[in-house]
């Protein structure tokens, strides 16, 4: 079609000046030549030089004397015929030469914003860690290509952006990593290329898809390299943030037991040794300390218990006894076990008489709220209110018990369910080893339900949890 083009704009030419404006010749090749050098602008070296040959052709038969004839009377109208013809086609070469440029540096400037996309992306993943598997992904939806697989020589492993992407194996991908120059399959379509971070070889990147310049395909591979590094850095990082954090969690594990083991054990010991060394104590005094030995016994088997049921719970190793029960039955269940702990304390209970029988572990359920009524009570002024209710909400019912004590704020919120995490202000004031929220949590998750709290600092804390209802 170009071609077809090209002889036509040759044939207009001539017609306009041959038929109907009789110019001189000097016009007629200028005209010849604008009308090469925009087709060499636009469509190429090979449909200028046909155009140029044609042109001079044209030119040499309507044009030059004697006129109609392919031959040339005057020699210097030979010069001038050569003359045109060299023009045309060294004007050809150069337009193509800038065409050809133009495209190159555009090419460039589109790989130099995909390069700067990528880069942002890469800054702004937010889970490092993850950013190994994500990263062939983004270099292929960067770069419009059909698949990427990444390989690291630390981990020995192959990254790909989707399991049947790529036609390479780990073993091509290995030997690119020890290479210092691109490998190119034409066959396959498959480009290989190490990754390297300053001199030392890390890895290697095979791309299939579109050409890519080496230039760009080096600057992919030095991001990835920077990439691979930092996540490198954030692991390590990582690792030391939860050996610190295991030790941080292990010392207060060993200083909440430890004091809340302390306390009953001296207790009994006092007690005992009171008995002992005292036998003339009445038998109103003997039954006050053998109730204060009985007391404290009790409280150790509590902490023991609690420790042993979290570890249950840890290892997802309790067996839920599901029947269908009201909420009610597991508050008045909790109430009772608290009846000493609640003393002082008026509990407004508010439970609707048409609320939903829902499939729950009774005992398990009752031990959530007594951990919730217990926390409620402790953390509340004397004679503080409690308030107990429930409600139906996204087909779950949502059981709640809020009080009016000293409330939590929001960086306690963050870790208020955390093992043996305790209030900053009230963890040398109130007992407890931390482990009573923890419970309660594991316990609600196991039921298919979620636990929150909302709380404002000296106004109080409302703790809810929800379990979903039968379908």
């Amino acid at each position: 079609m170009r071609y077809s083009v090209s002889t036509a704009i040759v044939a207009a030419i001539v017609a306009v000046y041959f038929r109907w404006l009789h110019v001189n010749e000097t016009t007629v090749a200028l005209s010849l030549l604008i009308a090469i050098l925009v087709v060499a602008a636009n469509w190429g070296l090979r449909q200028s030089i046909y155009l140029s040959i044609l042109s001079a052709a044209a030119f040499n038969f309507f044009f030059l004397p004697p006129v109609m004839t392919f031959t040339v009377g005057d020699g210097r109208n030979w010069v001038a015929l050569l003359a045109f013809l060299v023009t045309g086609i060294v004007a050809s070469r150069l337009a193509e030469r800038a065409r050809t440029q133009a495209k190159i540096a555009r090419r460039r400037q589109k790989e130099a914003e995909r390069l700067y996309e990528f880069s942002q992306k890469m800054l702004v993943t937010g889970n490092v860690i993850d950013l190994l598997n994500q990263l062939p992904q983004m270099i292929a939806a960067n770069f419009n290509l059909s698949g990427v697989a990444l390989y690291l020589r630390e981990k020995d492993r192959v990254y790909r952006s989707s399991p049947s992407s790529m036609d390479v194996t780990s073993a091509e991908l290995r030997d690119a990593a020890f290479t210092r120059d691109h490998r190119r399959d034409e066959a396959r379509g498959v480009t290989l290329v190490p990754i390297l971070l300053g001199m030392k070889p890390i890895g290697a990147l095979g791309i299939t898809g579109e050409a890519t310049s080496p230039e760009a395909l080096d600057a992919v591979c030095g991001l990835a390299a920077i990439a691979i590094e930092r996540a490198g850095a954030m692991e390590s990082l990582a690792k030391v943030e939860a050996s610190r954090e295991s030790e941080r969690l292990r010392n207060a594990l060993l200083d909440s037991v430890a004091h809340e083991l302390r306390t009953p054990l001296t207790s009994i010991t006092a007690a005992i040794t009171s008995l002992q060394s005292n036998p003339l104590l009445n038998s109103e005094q003997s039954a006050e300390l053998m109730t204060v030995i009985e007391e404290e016994a009790g409280r150790l088997d509590r902490l023991i218990g609690q420790a042993m049921e979290m570890a249950e719970l840890d290892a997802h190793a309790i067996k839920l006894e599901m029947r269908p029960h009201s909420i009610r039955e597991a508050v008045e269940v909790a109430m009772e076990a608290l009846t000493v702990q609640l003393r002082g304390h008026l509990v407004d209970v508010r439970l609707a008489d048409s609320l939903p029988m829902v499939e729950m572990d009774l005992e398990r359920i009752a031990k959530v709220l007594q951990h919730l009524l217990e926390n409620a009570a402790k953390y509340s002024a004397e004679e503080g209110p409690i308030f107990v209710s429930a409600e139906v909400a996204r087909g779950r019912l949502i059981t709640s018990v809020a009080d009016r004590g000293v409330g939590v704020d929001d960086l306690e919120r963050m870790m208020i369910f955390d093992k043996f995490y305790r209030g900053q202000g009230q963890r040398y004031r109130v007992q407890g080893t931390g482990m009573g929220l923890a419970i309660a949590k594991a316990i609600v998750e196991a039921h298919g339900g979620e636990m929150e709290v909302t709380s404002q600092p000296g106004q109080g804390s409302v703790f809810s949890f929800s379990l979903p209802l039968r379908r």
